[in-house]
């Protein structure tokens, strides 16, 4: 993975444009992410406090009538809905390191994007982006080919579609290449390498669980656009959207406190434009 570019002096939040205006960032929610009887986030209650819900497009979790409950919650409570496409793995909620051809790994992602906007128009809105899920997140950082092949599925689906994604990352610069917008993203609750890329889960430490230091970080990230890695370096990364994981025990009251503390140092909390 590429260094991420250094954070803006007034820190890693938008501006405005407008003299005085206050900073503003996204939150984005992992939504959806149930199958059949079994249900993982709690998605009304989620869908109060997140500006973008990343719903869950039935390769590793959601169904057909979770995706179009999802899509109408959010769509009457006009948060943004997001494609959350993944690898076909629903044993492993999509967290398993998979080879898919480049060729069908882009179908597979214009699949799963076509499948969620027949849910978002039914509800009266439409897919606003594409967000990678697990396994694939992380795979196309620095995975050159199964970043064109996400690219290319989601120029297949909808050439205007913006991407969200870690800052630096391959997937980043296909999107870029090929015209596509690109939204930074950066997680509270996961720890990083020195590099800007994530802990893998598989490692100690790799998600922060203490409530207090994530709402802290995410203040940090937010704000300062930086982020003491694992290691204990500071990393900047410059990100428009913070993600708060939906599957994370008290979910609901941690991205409460996170809105919460971004409101209260003046950061406005808004969907990306």
């Amino acid at each position: 993975m590429r260094t991420p570019p250094s954070p803006r002096p007034d820190g890693g939040a938008e501006e405005s444009g407008e003299p005085g205006e206050a900073p503003s960032i996204d939150l984005n929610a992992d939504l959806g992410e149930g199958f059949g009887r079994w249900t993982l986030t709690d998605d009304e209650q989620l869908l109060s406090v997140v500006t973008s819900a990343n719903v869950a497009c039935g390769f590793h979790a959601g169904d057909a009538a979770t995706m179009r409950r999802v899509c109408e919650l959010a769509a009457a409570r006009g948060v943004r809905i997001g494609a959350q496409v993944s690898y076909r793995d629903l044993a492993g909620f999509g967290r398993r390191s998979m080879e898919v051809p480049a060729a069908e790994l882009t179908a597979e992602v214009a699949y799963q994007i076509g499948a969620l906007e027949v849910f978002a128009r039914a509800a009266g809105a439409r897919v606003a982006y594409v967000k990678p899920h697990g396994a694939l997140y992380n795979r196309v950082v620095g995975d050159e080919e199964q970043a064109a092949a996400v690219v290319a599925g989601v120029l297949l689906a909808d050439r205007t579609l913006p991407v969200l994604g870690l800052p630096g990352s391959r997937l980043h610069e296909a999107a870029s290449a090929s015209g596509l917008p690109v939204v930074a993203e950066a997680f509270g609750d996961r720890a990083y390498r020195a590099d800007g890329s994530l802990l893998p889960r598989g490692q100690a430490g790799a998600v922060v669980s203490d409530p207090g230091a994530v709402v802290e970080r995410s203040l940090t990230l937010a704000r300062a656009g930086v982020v003491t890695a694992h290691c204990g370096s500071v990393v900047p990364v410059r990100a428009r959207s913070l993600c708060l994981h939906g599957d994370t025990p008290g979910a609901v009251d941690l991205a409460r406190r996170v809105r919460e503390r971004l409101e209260a140092a003046g950061i406005r909390v808004e969907a990306f434009a």
